[in-house]
């Protein structure tokens, strides 16, 4: 048979970081490179508890079709969660917040329109973005994230100014980075000068190890902030959950366009994570993690200190999040340095992949929140050996 595709099907990729998890399964990798939340954070026991109340107590409607809008003890209840005053009529439960990035590309992106994204960028953003074709154009950062004065000249003017800019304020993925408090107000009375949208990404914010995040960019401009949230890093990615807090100029096509796509997200799975966190359980919970992720990352930044000693190698020092970002010595390229690191046993995920624009071979992204202190260790070490022997020594 002779199928024809879509001309948009050709912007459709494999994400470089599922194909990368694929060579994770091979016994004895060590793998630094999913964005995957450890799974001793998850709260097996309270799941277990909450499906048994929730099909005892409302099996039938758990079990039934529901509103697309989501259900709407979980939509009041993310509207409490969040720190600034939110209508839960402007909460849309979303079949994870990666789902939430589709329907806002679907929205407010036509083939052709300017997007502004961070360099780096998150990959899943630019696949969300990319079957709409548009223009990305990447804004120059720093390690407190946009530059505020770049924002202009990116933006454009007049039929070709740009939909929106997509930001991770907080603990950003790839880099880590987190936007500080000062950061935040420019980056957002900026983009109100311009009329320019922002879309905030924030499915990190709670993961901070010492000092909470700044408030989110919504919470200073909530009229001019499409917000996405999720449950997979504080619950479990597993129950495909998330939500965005919308403006109501754009609610409505958004809702929309999630009933095109799946009518709405799984009722039993909203109602299990309603009773889950309906006692408080969050705040006694994500500290838990917390604790977790910051001993791990203290582990990798040790591991770094001591074993890439005397290497031209940089990294960030995240306050927070999952992963840090670093780049190596003048010259190496990344993904080479992953075909060795595999055949050692050492798994990563190359920098090129998150970069709207021309891309850094040097950089690539570690996580650190799914390996032991101990595996963490011997991989770092087995990297530093690598850009050793690929003759990277500083000064020789």
């Amino acid at each position: 048979m002779a199928w024809t595709l879509a001309a948009r099907a050709a912007s459709l990729n494999p994400s470089v970081i599922r194909e990368i998890l694929k060579v994770t399964e091979r016994p004895g990798i060590i793998s630094l490179a999913g964005g995957l939340p450890s799974p001793k954070t998850f709260p097996v026991d309270a799941f277990a508890r909450a499906s048994a109340t929730v099909l005892r107590r409302d099996g039938e409607a758990a079990l039934q079709y529901a509103a697309s809008e989501g259900h709407r003890p979980l939509r009041e209840a993310v509207a409490t969660l969040l720190p600034w005053e939110v209508d839960p009529d402007r909460v849309l439960i979303t079949t994870g917040s990666q789902q939430g990035l589709d329907l806002i590309g679907k929205v407010l992106v036509d083939a052709g329109s300017r997007v502004l994204v961070e360099t780096p960028t998150y990959l899943g953003a630019l696949q969300a973005f990319g079957p709409q074709e548009p223009e990305f154009v990447p804004v120059a950062c720093d390690e407190r994230g946009v530059l505020p004065g770049e924002l202009a000249s990116a933006a454009g003017d007049g039929a070709g100014r740009a939909r929106f800019l997509y930001v991770l304020p907080s603990f950003q993925n790839p880099t880590g980075r987190l936007m500080d408090d000062v950061r935040r107000e420019e980056v957002v009375a900026t983009a109100a000068e311009l009329g320019l949208p922002l879309v905030e990404d924030n499915p990190y914010g709670e993961l901070w190890y010492d000092t909470p995040t700044p408030a989110p960019l919504a919470a200073r401009h909530p009229e001019g902030v499409l917000y996405l949230g999720s449950f997979s890093k504080v619950l479990a990615p597993g129950l495909r959950l998330g939500y965005l807090v919308a403006p109501p100029e754009v609610y409505p096509k958004l809702l929309q366009a999630k009933q095109a796509a799946d009518l709405h997200t799984p009722g039993f799975n909203q109602r299990m994570v309603h009773e889950v966190i309906a006692d408080g359980f969050l705040d006694r919970h994500v500290p838990t993690i917390r604790a977790l992720y910051r001993q791990q990352k203290d582990a990798m930044l040790a591991a770094l200190e001591r074993e890439f000693a005397g290497l031209d190698v940089a990294w960030t020092r995240p306050q927070g999040g999952m992963f840090l970002w670093l780049r190596l010595p003048p010259g190496a390229d990344s993904l080479e340095l992953l075909d060795a690191a595999v055949e050692v046993g050492v798994a990563f995920v190359p920098g090129a992949a998150f970069f709207a624009g021309e891309p850094d071979p040097r950089t690539l992204r570690l996580s650190y929140v799914t390996s032991t202190v101990g595996q963490i260790d011997t991989a770092i070490a087995r990297l530093a050996d690598l850009v050793r022997d690929r003759g990277d020594r500083v000064g020789d």
